[in-house]
């Protein structure tokens, strides 16, 4: 099954090229005037109401306030979840059927689209509208050889959050070293709590637990450099981290069932109380600092650790995070208002960086000066974080071509709900990598 999915990717992504060698244009609807004779511009993003309020309302005024600013233009919107997003992206790149504007990842997830193609430069909307905004480092993850294809709205690293009420009702200090991590793990489980929530089906929320148990026993640049070709995921030590996973799962450190769990699914456990801790990133923020629909006696509940540093691991600074730049905003090369299109993005990015902090709590990729904002004290507390990180290695699934990346979603479910063995897990990944690295 898990190379089923992986073929399938690959021709869609080799679908890309042969779209744009052909010379297809994506649909004319695109050019379409409204009735009332507006360009119409269609813009699909993944923060649905329901599952992303404050994101989705940020996005929703700032359409507003632009089609108010522009009598002449009509924004079309699409939302999907991230899930079903990236799925329907694939189709429709392959078909050369791109939204005017969507959302895009950054590093080995956009690079297809740019080799088929499919977007447009961004440079001069980042020169133009948006110079010296973004925070250094960010921007160019969304750069292919030296041209910009996306514009960042976000900066995300993770975290274990957890239930202050819950490690007090139990006498458990944060941990910050594995073994004191361990034996948290224990003392919830034994009194009848689920200690971590995770959704392992889509593979990407598991991954934290892998990603950042690689960092600390094989060091913060191990898995950029298998990226890279300068380590291989055979190594020792990413192997250890794959047991170290299945170890957890034998100890009964996750809730029951997460290999069927989607992200949401897991994420209710701990908003409700139900598990003590949750891995996830800041783009969660807002669940815990300002979103409207959460209860402010939950909200008061919730703190946050850094992940613990593994005893005799090359990883031994604590301040090495995994994150690395959230979605970003692209254009479709063949859109019909690709101007009008281009406008809007630098608009939307410039007013999401002013918005984004005080109606969403997540960290923007653009500069803030928050000296004169009244912010939550966790989102203090992360952005002083991040002024003395040692090291922030981007998500290895972004990190990696999208082949490499959907192969890695259904190793990481396969290997906590062990259908795969630490080794199986480290040596499929390898082949896929060495095939793409010849």
């Amino acid at each position: 099954m898990l190379k089923k999915k992986t073929i399938s990717l690959l021709v869609a992504v080799l679908m890309l090229a042969a779209a744009a060698l052909t010379g297809c244009s994506s649909s004319d609807s695109s050019a379409d005037a409204s009735k009332d004779g507006k360009k119409v511009i269609k813009f699909m993003h993944l923060w649905p109401e329901g599952s992303s309020n404050a994101q989705f309302s940020i996005v929703k005024n700032i359409i507003g306030d632009y089609e108010k600013q522009h009598p002449n233009i009509k924004i079309e919107t699409e939302i999907l979840g991230p899930d079903q997003y990236r799925d329907k992206l694939k189709v429709l790149a392959s078909s050369n059927e791109l939204p005017d504007i969507g959302m895009t990842w950054s590093d080995g997830f956009i690079q297809p689209y740019v080799k088929g193609n499919m977007l447009e430069p961004l440079d001069d909307i980042a020169d133009s509208q948006l110079k010296d905004m973004f925070i250094p480092g960010v921007k160019e993850s969304y750069a292919v050889n030296g041209k910009t294809y996306g514009l960042p709205l976000e900066l995300n690293i993770s975290y274990v959050f957890y239930n202050k009420e819950i490690f007090k009702k139990y006498n458990i200090e944060v941990p910050k070293t594995y073994s004191e991590f361990v034996s948290a793990v224990k003392t919830l489980k034994s009194n009848g709590v689920i200690p971590a929530t995770v959704g392992a089906k889509d593979g990407w929320p598991a991954s934290f637990w892998f990603m950042y148990l690689a960092d600390r026993i094989g060091g913060p640049k191990i898995l950029t450099d298998v990226i890279h070709g300068k380590a291989k995921m055979t190594d020792p030590s990413i192997v250890k981290a794959a047991q170290e996973i299945q170890n957890l799962v034998d100890m009964g450190a996750f809730v029951k069932g997460s290999s069927a769990l989607s992200n949401e699914d897991a994420k209710g456990y701990f908003m409700n109380e139900k598990a003590a801790m949750f891995l996830t990133a800041t783009w969660e923020l807002p669940n815990y600092t300002t979103s409207p629909d959460v209860k402010q006696e939950f909200k008061d509940k919730i703190g946050y650790f850094k992940f613990p540093t593994y005893e005799g691991g090359k990883g031994t600074d604590i301040n090495s995070y995994v994150g690395g730049p959230g979605v970003g905003l692209f254009v479709a090369k063949d859109s019909k208002v690709k101007k009008e299109s281009k406008d809007f993005v630098g608009y939307l990015v410039k007013e999401w960086g002013k918005k984004s902090v005080t109606d969403a709590g997540v960290i923007p990729a653009t500069k803030v000066d928050t000296a004169s904002l009244k912010l939550s004290p966790m989102y203090v507390e992360i952005l002083k974080d991040l002024s003395s990180a040692s090291n922030v290695t981007t998500y290895f699934d972004t990190q990696s071509s999208p082949a490499v990346s959907e192969l890695h979603h259904d190793l990481m479910t396969a290997l906590f709900g062990k259908q795969v063995t630490p080794k199986e897990f480290a040596k499929q990944q390898a082949d896929a990598l060495a095939k793409e690295q010849k």
